[in-house]
C-alpha cells in the first residue's frame, strides 16, 4: 500500500521499509554498478567474438549473459529509485540516482538572459516537469530492457555449426561463471527470506536474480558439453536467449503502461520492474498456481470458487487421457505427398509400397512409413567437396562464383583425375580437372524404391564412390589429346552407362538420367603451361600457312610472268606478220600502178611524200621549169579565211625576200 506524505498523523519512522531504506538503497546501488559493469564486460566481448568469429557460439553466449545482467541493473536500479525516495522522505540523505538536474537548481538570473535564453530555459523547465511526472525511471527501465533485447536479438542463429570442444578458455569461463551464480544464489537466498514489509521489492527482485543464475547454470552446460560434434550444445547458447528476451519484453510493456500513470511527488512510488516471466522461475514450478495467486492479489479474482474451474482441474487427466489415446491412435493415419512415396513397415518389415494419398495403418511404433522420393531429379557432383547451391545472383550483379569455367581458377567442384600420356618417348601419366555431373532418381518401380530405401544407407555416397571408380578405370586408358577433343555428348554418355551398370549390379535402384560433363582441362597450376603449348603449336602451324602461302604466291607470279611473255611474243609475232603482209600488199599495189601510170604515178608519189614532209612550214615553192614568159600560178585553195594578218605579213616578207 502506497503512502501520501500529506496524510495527517502519518509517523514514517514507525514503517519497516522506511526505516531501512537508507541500508536498501546502499544496497541496490552496489548491485545496479556490479551488474552494469558485468553487462559491459560481457557485451564488449560479445562485439569482438562476432566481429572475428561471427560462427562461434561465444558470440550469443556472452551477448545473452550480458542482457541478463543489464536486465537486471535496469530492475535494480527502479528499486533503488523507490528506496531513494522513502529514504528522502524522512530526512535521510537522498540516496537517489539523479539522471538529470532538478528544478530550479542552477539557474540564471532572468534579467541578465537574452529573450532566446529565456524561451530555451522555460522550455527545459516544462519538459523537466512533463519528465517528473512520468518519471525518469520508467524511461530508463524501457531503454535498458530494449537494449537487452538488442543483443539479445543480434546474435540469433539457430544455424550455428557444433561447438568445438571445450578449451581452457571455456574452464575460466565455465569457473567464472560458477562463481558468479553461487555468490548470486547466497544474494537471493538473501532476498527471498528478507521480510515482505520491510523490503516489498526483494521477492520480486529475488526472482530476476533466479533468472540471471537459470542464464549461468545453462550457459555453464553448452560448455562443458561442448564436443565438436553434438549440435545441441549449439544450439541450447542461442535458445537460452528466450529468457531474457521475454524478460526484457515485459519490462518494456510495464514501462509503457507506467507513462500513462503519472507519478505524485508527494506519493509513494511503486515499483514497475516485477515480472510474471522470473515469478514463475520457482521450485517446484507451479505456473497456474503463481497466476492464480497474482489475479487473486492483484485483481481480486479467486479461481478456486470457480465451479468450472474445479471441475476441468477433475476432469483434466481422464480427457488428457483420451485426447492422448485418439492422438495415439492417429498416428496410424500417414499423408503421401504427391511428390514423394512411403514404404509401409509392419512390425519392422516391408510389406507395401504406398503411393500418394491416404493411408490407414497400425500406429506407431507398431507401424511406420519410410519416406521415398516419387521421380524427384537430383543432381550429384562426381567429387565430394562441392560447393553448397548458390543464391541466385541479381540480374544486374556480378556474374556468380559457379559460372567462372576459366582454366586457371581453382573450381571446388571438380576433382583431379589420372590419365596416360608420354613424356620422351615413353610412357607416363598426366593429370586432368573434370566436373562430371549426374542427374539421377530412384527408380518409379515398388522394387527401386525399396532398394533404395534398404540397400544403401546414403545414395549419394554410394553413387560418388561407383562414379569415382569408373572415372579412374575409363579414364586410365585415354590419353589428354583424346581426352580434350573427344565430343563431351559421347563421353559422358559412356561414363554414364558405366555407372548404370554397377548401380544395376548393386541393386541400388537408382537411375541415371543425364552426365553432364561441365569441365575437362589441365589442373589450374599447368593451364599457362598448356596454354603456351597450344599457342606455339598455333604459332608453328601459322608459319607453315605462312610459307606455304607465300611459295603459292611465287608460283602463281611464275606463271602469271610466263603466260605474259608467252602472250606478248606470239601477239609480236602476229603483228610483225602483219605488217609485212601489209608491206607486201603496198608493194604490190605500187607497181601495178607504176605499171599502169608510168612516170605521172612516180610524180604523184613525189608530190605525196613532199606534201608530208612540209605539211607544217610556212615556205613559197617556185618551180625552176617556169619560164619568163609565164606568169607564177599560186594554187589558193588550201587557205581558208579569216586569214591571221601577221603570217599573211611574214609571208610577204618572206617571199620578197625570197626575190
Amino acid at each position: 500500500m502506497s503512502v501520501n506524505l500529506d496524510s495527517p498523523g502519518l509517523d514514517l519512522q514507525g514503517i519497516a521499509r522506511f526505516q531501512q531504506a537508507p541500508t536498501q538503497a546502499r544496497r541496490l546501488r552496489l548491485l545496479v554498478y556490479s551488474a552494469a559493469v558485468a553487462a559491459v564486460l560481457l557485451g564488449g566481448l560479445a562485439f569482438f567474438v562476432g566481429l572475428f568469429a561471427p560462427a562461434s557460439y561465444w558470440a550469443p553466449l556472452l551477448s545473452i549473459n550480458a542482457a541478463a545482467w543489464l536486465l537486471v541493473a535496469a530492475s535494480s536500479q527502479a528499486a533503488w529509485d523507490v528506496a531513494g525516495w522513502r529514504a528522502a522522505a524522512i530526512g535521510q540523505p537522498s540516496a537517489q540516482l539523479a539522471f538529470w538536474r532538478k528544478a530550479g537548481q542552477e539557474e540564471g538570473d532572468p534579467e541578465l538572459l537574452s529573450p532566446y535564453e529565456r524561451w530555451l530555459e522555460r522550455l527545459g523547465a516544462l519538459c523537466l516537469r512533463q519528465l517528473q511526472r512520468i518519471g525518469g525511471d520508467a524511461l530508463w527501465l524501457f531503454g535498458l530492457a530494449l537494449l537487452a533485447l538488442l543483443l539479445v536479438q543480434a546474435h540469433w542463429r539457430l544455424d550455428l555449426p557444433a561447438a568445438a570442444l571445450a578449451s581452457q578458455a571455456s574452464w575460466v569461463a565455465v569457473g567464472t561463471w560458477a562463481l558468479l551464480a553461487f555468490g548470486l544464489v547466497v544474494v537471493e537466498r538473501h532476498l527471498a527470506s528478507s521480510d515482505g514489509n520491510a523490503w516489498p521489492e526483494a521477492a520480486a527482485l529475488a526472482a530476476q536474480l533466479r533468472l540471471l543464475i537459470a542464464v549461468l547454470v545453462l550457459s555453464i552446460a553448452c560448455l562443458a558439453f561442448a564436443d565438436g560434434e553434438r549440435l545441441w550444445p549449439a544450439r541450447l547458447a542461442v535458445l537460452i536467449g528466450l529468457l531474457p528476451g521475454l524478460l526484457a519484453i515485459e519490462l518494456m510493456l510495464r514501462a509503457v503502461l507506467a507513462v500513462f500513470s503519472p507519478r505524485h511527488p508527494r506519493r509513494e512510488p511503486q515499483w514497475m520492474a516485477r515480472s510474471l516471466v522470473a515469478g514463475a522461475l520457482q521450485w517446484p514450478p507451479r505456473p497456474l498456481a503463481y497466476l492464480q495467486g497474482e489475479l487473486h492479489q492483484r485483481l481480486g479474482i479467486d479461481l478456486q470458487q470457480i465451479w468450472a474451474f474445479g471441475f476441468m482441474r477433475r476432469a483434466l487427466l481422464p480427457v488428457l487421457a483420451l485426447v492422448g489415446l485418439a492422438g495415439w491412435l492417429l498416428t496410424g493415419v500417414v499423408e503421401v505427398p504427391m511428390d514423394g512415396r512411403g514404404v509401409y513397415e509392419r512390425f519392422g518389415n516391408p510389406v507395401q509400397v504406398y503411393q500418394p494419398g491416404l493411408h490407414l495403418g497400425l500406429p506407431w511404433p507398431l507401424g511406420k512409413v519410410m519416406r521415398v522420393d516419387n521421380g524427384t531429379l537430383h543432381e550429384l557432383a562426381s567429387t565430394g567437396d562441392a560447393a553448397a547451391a548458390e543464391p541466385l545472383a541479381a540480374a544486374e550483379g556480378p556474374a556468380p562464383v559457379g559460372a567462372n569455367r576459366l582454366w586457371d581458377a581453382t573450381h571446388v567442384s571438380e576433382n583431379a583425375q589420372v590419365i596416360a600420356g608420354s613424356d620422351g618417348g615413353a610412357q607416363s601419366f598426366q593429370i586432368v580437372n573434370m566436373d562430371v555431373r549426374f542427374i539421377y532418381r530412384i527408380g518409379l518401380s515398388d522394387a527401386a524404391a525399396l532398394a533404395a530405401t534398404y540397400h544403401s544407407s546414403d545414395i549419394e555416397q554410394l553413387l560418388r564412390s561407383v562414379a569415382n571408380r569408373v572415372l579412374v578405370h575409363d579414364f586410365a586408358g585415354r590419353s589428354l589429346d583424346g581426352v580434350l577433343g573427344e565430343a563431351r555428348e559421347a563421353l559422358g554418355q559412356d561414363i554414364g552407362r558405366a555407372v548404370q551398370a554397377d548401380l544395376d549390379q548393386l541393386d541400388s535402384g537408382v537411375e541415371i538420367l543425364a552426365t553432364a560433363i561441365e569441365a575437362i582441362h589441365p589442373p589450374a597450376g599447368a593451364a599457362n603451361a598448356y596454354h603456351g603449348v597450344q599457342a606455339a603449336q598455333i604459332n608453328a602451324d601459322a608459319l607453315i600457312a605462312r610459307d606455304r602461302g607465300q611459295a603459292a604466291q611465287q608460283a602463281s607470279l611464275a606463271r602469271q610472268a610466263a603466260t605474259l611473255a608467252a602472250d606478248s611474243a606470239s601477239a609480236g609475232a602476229h603483228e610483225t606478220r602483219a605488217k609485212a603482209q601489209a608491206a607486201t600488199l603496198v608493194f604490190d599495189a605500187e607497181r601495178a600502178a607504176w605499171a599502169g601510170a608510168g612516170q605521172a604515178f612516180v610524180l604523184e608519189q613525189y608530190l605525196g611524200r613532199l606534201s608530208q614532209g612540209l605539211a607544217g612550214a610556212h615556205s613559197l615553192i617556185i618551180d625552176h621549169r617556169l619560164g619568163a614568159a609565164q606568169a607564177p600560178t599560186l594554187d589558193l585553195r588550201s587557205y581558208a579565211l579569216p586569214l591571221d594578218p601577221a603570217l599573211s605579213t611574214s609571208s610577204s616578207r618572206n617571199q620578197e625576200h625570197a626575190k
